[in-house]
């Protein structure tokens, strides 16, 4: 029996919060069977780490019947004594969580909102209403909810327990790792005593400070900055719009940048910009962060502070996502300042690309070498997310003479002339990334479908997910307009011998002729497979398009297989 096991210690600042705190759920430890019988198992699948993207992960894996375990070095979600993190999830996650049976609980708890607006001193210069926005208004899910992350976190443990096929298991650290051509293997230590397991696919879900970056050997590229903020988590007596609202020049913060969400619980979260030079334990003291409100808020504004914490702001990228048995997902591949949600949402989105892959292979539906593809992929995404997050600390914290006059001219433009408003940068905002650079994917391929509403054949209300529900983990081929006799035989004999499952679609000048078949009246699915007309739309689990065509014809065969990893490994 051992000890004593270590509490988790702290990072990015965590050891110097205030406030009131929240309340977060705490799971029991139980003693793995390892420890009695003396023997290391053997899973499929380990994953290590239970934040917003491990518990994605295991909870897409589970909805998909795959077996997995899941270590956590704690026993709650979120972080003790600072548990806010992030806030705002994007679409494209709140599809996700549609899909896996939490998001009726995400938007019950969270606040929806779609208009942000930017000021510079006490001038307007930019606003924007993302519904009017064709990248996100035809989903049935909001452009964003915001919500603290460790609420999406326990609504997972909650549906994976539901689900089963994953173990949790909690007060469980990962102390050693190897692998080679037969498993890997892992060393873990718990309040019980320490055991090994072995493993065909480890995941790295262990955040920005991941052990496994230094045990694989992975390089990384980095920038640290030099930018400081103080978040501060509040209630107010008087409240403030929701909006998301965002200062470049805050009058009331030394004419440093601030945001302002709200957030569950009638929480606001505000971000203050600090000096280069800022005393982290200094500008998080209640009294200071009190101070600092009242000049925003005035001092009737009758705060309450939850929780308030400093925080530094870096961009790193692993080079590369996958190692041998180790595939790094969430912060533990890259890690970028949170402007225009570009942080858990990254995450999230890794652990769905990454769960249809391993349960596509481990079913025996594809190649090994589909899984290659989650680096391409995923790594594309990550990159150019860490280009647009620099690009915005950039125009947040000049880092030089230039670049403050390239900024003082953008926003003098920005209050004068509409034009210019798209020059003011305060966080691009998070969007589905396409993939360009797979070679699962064709090259009409690689952009995301949005979780659009259609008609099922007894005209009631269906939705996208509903039929990747239905699919199961296959492929899903749409086939828009009429079908005709030898194209639906071909159909058929392709769903009797590949995992894909085939339906037309039906607009107002079709007919149906397949069995199976839904109706599009406003083309609102067609616009979403990003095709016109008489089409094909090949979509993978993760909804998106892996490939378009016109005719069901020999192309569409090899799309399949290259959704599968059959071509992977040539050229």
């Amino acid at each position: 029996m051992a000890d004593s096991y270590a509490e988790t210690a702290f990072s990015n600042g965590y050891e110097f919060t205030q406030g009131t705190g929240y309340v977060l759920p705490e799971y029991p430890f139980q003693p793995p069977p390892e420890i009695a019988s003396g023997q290391a198992s053997h899973h499929p699948i380990v994953i290590v780490g239970g934040g917003i993207a491990g518990l994605t992960l295991a909870c897409a894996l589970a909805q998909l019947g795959i077996r997995a375990v899941l270590l956590d070095e704690d026993n709650t979600v979120g972080v003790k004594g600072a548990s806010s993190r992030g806030i705002c999830y994007t679409q494209k996650s709140l599809e996700i969580f549609q899909r896996l049976g939490i998001y009726e609980r995400v938007a019950a708890k969270g606040i929806q909102w779609s208009v942000g607006r930017t000021f510079a001193g006490n001038d307007e210069v930019y606003s924007f209403d993302l519904r009017q926005q064709s990248a996100y208004n035809l989903s049935t899910q909001p452009p964003f909810i915001n919500i603290q992350q460790f609420y999406i976190e326990g609504y997972l443990v909650e549906r994976i327990y539901e689900l089963g096929h994953v173990e949790l298991r909690w007060s469980s650290r990962v102390t050693a790792f190897s692998q080679d051509n037969e498993c890997a293997t892992l060393s873990v230590t718990t309040p019980a005593g320490d055991y090994q397991l072995r493993a065909d696919h480890v995941i790295d879900a262990t955040g920005s400070h991941s052990p496994f970056r230094k045990w694989v050997g992975a390089s990384v590229t980095a920038k640290k900055g030099d930018d400081r903020w103080c978040i501060a988590d509040v209630r107010f007596t008087k409240r403030p719009p929701v909006e998301r609202h965002t200062w470049i020049e805050a009058p009331f913060n030394e004419n440093r940048a601030v945001w302002q969400h709200l957030m569950g619980d009638n929480v606001w979260r505000i971000d203050y910009q600090m000096a280069p030079d800022a005393d982290p334990a200094h500008v998080s003291r209640e009294d200071v962060v009190q101070e600092r409100l009242a000049r925003q808020f005035g001092a009737d504004a009758g705060v309450e502070i939850v929780w308030v914490g400093p925080y530094a702001y870096r961009s790193e990228c692993v080079d590369r996502m996958r190692h041998g048995r180790v595939f790094m997902i969430g912060d533990s591949a890259k890690v970028v300042s949170p402007f225009g949600a570009r942080g858990g949402n990254t995450g999230i989105a890794d652990a769905d690309n990454l769960a249809w892959k391993l349960a596509a292979v481990l079913k025996g539906r594809a190649a090994p070498a589909l899984l290659d593809s989650y680096h391409d992929e995923r790594h594309e995404a990550a990159k150019q997310n860490v280009l647009v997050t620099n690009r915005t600390a950039r125009f947040l914290r000049p880092g030089s003479p230039v670049e403050k006059m390239f900024r003082d001219a953008a926003l003098g433009l920005a209050k004068q002339h509409a034009f210019a408003r798209q020059f003011v940068n305060t966080g691009r905002m998070a969007i589905a990334n396409p993939y360009t650079q797979s070679a699962a994917c064709d090259r009409t391929g690689g952009q995301s479908v949005q979780n659009v509403a259609f008609q099922w054949p007894d005209g009631s209300r269906g939705e996208v997910n509903q039929l990747l529900r239905w699919a199961d983990g296959r492929l899903l081929l749409l086939l828009f307009g009429g079908a005709p006799p030898a194209a639906l035989e071909r159909l058929h004999s392709l769903a009797e011998t590949a995992p894909v499952c085939c339906v037309q679609v039906v607009g107002p000048d079709d007919r149906p002729e397949a069995r199976e078949h839904v109706l599009d009246p406003k083309g609102h699915l067609q616009g979403a497979c990003h095709v016109f007309g008489h089409a094909w739309a090949l979509v993978r689990p993760d909804a998106y398009v892996a490939a378009t065509g016109e005719s069901v014809d020999a192309a569409l065969v090899h799309a399949v297989g290259r959704s599968l990893g059959a071509a992977l490994g040539e050229a």
